[in-house]
């Protein structure tokens, strides 16, 4: 019971920690909207994981077999997704900063929470990567003996609060980065930059392995 605990919060710590792309969009996100958002964007990526986590457990070397031949079209999916996100919030941002102040309620409104939920559990999703993550993991791990079914569920559950407790703290940090930030340079100059390193990400993620 103890392996299946430390190995799941091993796991999910391992695939959350790396800040990618979608963790500097959750960021950035939660910079210019709230803490109730940027929170419920955070869960959707643990959502994401930890359902992978249970696919993983579920179907093993299976299911990462039957996902690999479509690896690459959803990794461009989902590269494509980021950089329009990218692409987007650096617009949206330019285009904010140049409004005169009286303008400032004509300004888009910020995702809804359950949009932020789901905008991110879809984005993180179309990484196939993270199921084949798990399963590696899953199948390097296993014994002569079967894992119990409690033991699966504790690994899948571990996973899930490792990663929503990492989200969570990067959500907390744009949070904090949003009280900071309040003037228009300081929310133009961290939107641009995140766009930039997002953009530069997604690219990573897509160019990676052409070759």
């Amino acid at each position: 019971m103890t392996a299946a605990l430390v190995a799941g919060l091993l796991a999910g710590y391992g695939i959350a920690v790396p800040v990618g792309a979608v963790g500097t969009y959750l960021v950035a996100l939660t910079a210019r909207t709230s803490w109730k958002t940027g929170a419920c964007a955070a869960l959707g990526v643990a959502a994401a994981d930890g359902l992978y986590a249970l696919i993983a457990v579920l179907g093993g070397s299976a299911l990462a077999g039957a996902l690999e031949p479509i690896t690459h079209p959803l990794r461009w999916i989902a590269g494509s997704v980021l950089v329009v996100l990218a692409v987007r919030g650096a617009a949206q941002a330019i285009a904010h900063y140049r409004e005169p102040r009286t303008a400032a309620r004509s300004e888009e409104a910020p995702p809804r929470p359950a949009r932020a939920f789901i905008g991110l559990w879809g984005v993180t999703m179309m990484n196939p990567l993270t199921v084949l993550y798990f399963a590696a993991l899953v199948l390097g791990g296993q014994t002569s003996a079967e894992p119990s079914h409690l033991e699966r569920a504790v690994f899948v559950v571990a996973a899930f609060a490792a990663s929503a407790s990492w989200q969570l703290l990067l959500a907390g940090s744009g949070a904090l980065l949003g009280r900071l930030l309040t003037g228009s340079r300081g929310r133009l100059g961290t939107a641009l930059a995140s766009s930039a390193v997002m953009t530069a990400l997604a690219l990573r993620m897509l160019f990676a392995h052409a070759s």
